[in-house]
């Protein structure tokens, strides 16, 4: 069954969800979202001021804006400033890193990492979005292994 992304309701959609999903907390969604979009290749789905809904292959991740979450103990962990990501990476397999990289680099946004063949098994590099989420397109390396 195909979902209207645009119309189904948030009951209906919770009501669809299964297996693991990711819900970032953002300080504004139009700016990860177009940073998603632009450098990482995702499909928005649906964005509002306050939320929005990305896929990229058959993954589903949702973006709140900060004011969304006030009845949710969650915000009071935030900083006030600064990167929020830290200690998480946000992984993209299969997502070409020198193509993200170069993407990222041509709009201004930080590039952790520049690409880099890694010993266990893969080219990848490290992004940061405005918000300061690690993300990191990664491929497999081209020869060598078993």
């Amino acid at each position: 069954m195909k979902i209207d992304y645009e119309t189904i309701s948030a009951d209906d959609f919770g009501r669809k969800l299964s297996g693991f999903g990711i819900n970032l907390l953002v300080r504004d969604v139009s700016t990860i979202s177009e940073f998603l979009r632009q450098v990482l290749q995702f499909d928005v789905l649906r964005q509002s001021a306050d939320y929005a809904i990305l896929r990229h292959g058959q993954m589903l991740l949702q973006l709140h804006a900060d004011h969304t979450y006030s009845n949710n103990p969650l915000p009071s962990l935030l900083p006030e400033n600064g990167p929020r990501g830290a200690g998480i990476e946000l992984r993209l397999y299969d997502v070409d890193p020198d193509q993200a990289e170069a993407r990222a680099m041509a709009a201004g946004y930080v590039v952790l990492q520049t690409t880099t063949d890694k010993p266990h098994g893969l080219r990848e590099c490290i992004l940061l979005d405005p918000d300061g989420y690690c993300w990191v397109p990664s491929v497999a390396k081209q020869g060598g292994g078993e």
